[in-house]
């Protein structure tokens, strides 16, 4: 039988497991420990940032920023359509209203000028934003020069999900290191992993101590346990940060297999009607960090369903990009600015396997079932 091919499997080696071993020794199997110490700091300095909290999730970091910004019932987020649920769930977790912005047809992520006019429509209308928050989709930094200084200009702080982006940059900065806060998922499926897991990256020292109270249960500095406040179980265990001291230390490696990959798939369907999504830089100097390969297939609504049926036939994982949040039925009650961007994407985008330990034959398996879905011939 043909061994299946996934979209994004963890690639782990005998690093890692060494990391995880001198952890297991070490006694400290408990929650925290030297290794989530050591973890905060290298992921910080690996970004730039001058604090970083490691969490159990990616969604646990946008919940506390968004917590300590001050998102409650009353208020209002503003956050791209094109996302993955996690980045929404976040905002209603804190009674805050969602509210939903188009995308970019070249990269996907979201349209800076349609975010600055929702939340210029917002403000006239009397509503409370209380943040912005931006999504650096399949690992690529959104459009910051024109996002930062016009939130600045008006006074309404910004949060970055990074969860898909760690590595990227954009104009020479990391990915995590924009807005009053950042959050980072190590999820199984990211560029890096830690089996289940996040971190929580900002230089606002106040934020980082607020989060870290928050996330241990709010308890109280007292010799017994005190609670003042509703508090959360969001701390990383030592064991999954030693995991993830070993993936970062393969960071660049595993990267740049995921470029050569992409590559790969260029060539090899350089003449078919696709269109890779943000394929190539398109905004100066920003940088991919080539997490998830998507591509564009136009006016492939009817065949996108049966490509991938077929694809599962033969043990081969693709997958829809991201169903915008605005056509999602819980949802779907949300505002939103839309232009019809988003729902094209969804409709013609494919998500193609882009995990570091795929082999260049696999990649040729997944480059010729898509050549014959599109074409009828192998190449």
């Amino acid at each position: 039988m043909t061994d299946r091919i996934h979209l994004s499997k963890a690639d782990i080696t005998e690093v890692e497991e060494e990391y995880v071993l001198r952890a297991l020794r070490s006694g400290w199997v408990a929650p925290l420990g030297p290794d989530v110490d050591a973890f905060e700091a290298e992921i910080a300095a690996r970004v730039g940032v001058k604090h970083a909290l490691a969490l159990s999730s990616g969604t646990a970091a946008l919940h506390l920023a968004l917590i300590h910004l001050g998102a409650r019932s009353g208020t209002v987020v503003v956050l791209p359509t094109m996302t993955f649920a996690a980045t929404a769930n976040a905002v209603v977790y804190t009674g805050a209203e969602p509210v939903f912005v188009d995308s970019r047809p070249d990269d996907g992520n979201v349209d800076p000028n349609l975010f600055i006019d929702a939340v210029d429509q917002l403000q006239h209308e009397g509503r409370r934003v209380a943040a912005v928050m931006t999504v650096d989709l399949f690992g690529r930094a959104c459009d910051y020069d024109a996002i930062e200084p016009a939130l600045a200009e008006r006074g309404i702080p910004l949060i970055e999900d990074a969860a898909e982006a760690l590595g990227a940059t954009y104009q020479g900065r990391a990915a995590g290191s924009f807005g009053q806060a950042a959050a980072l998922s190590f999820n199984g499926n990211k560029i890096m992993t830690t089996s289940g897991g996040g971190m929580l990256l900002s230089d606002d020292q106040a934020l980082i101590a607020h989060a870290r109270k928050l996330s241990t249960q709010a308890r109280e500095p007292f010799p017994w346990y005190e609670h003042t406040t509703v508090g959360y179980n969001y701390r990383l265990s030592n064991i999954l940060a030693a995991l993830g001291r070993g993936q970062l230390s393969r960071l660049d490696e595993m990267i740049g297999r995921r470029q050569a990959i992409r590559n790969r798939y260029v060539d090899g369907l350089a003449d078919l009607p696709v269109r890779f999504l943000g394929g190539e830089s398109v905004r100066g100097q920003s940088q991919d960090n080539c997490w998830l390969t998507t591509v564009l297939v136009e006016e492939a609504e009817d065949n996108l369903t049966q490509i991938m049926r077929a694809a599962a036939k033969d043990g081969i994982e693709l997958r829809h990009l991201w169903k915008p949040m605005h056509l999602q039925p819980v949802f779907g009650s949300a505002r939103s600015f839309i232009k019809g961007t988003a729902e094209h994407l969804f409709a013609n985008g494919l998500t193609l396997p882009s995990g570091a330990g795929l082999l260049d034959e696999e990649i040729d398996r997944v480059i010729k079932h898509v050549r014959q879905s599109l074409t009828g011939a192998g190449r």
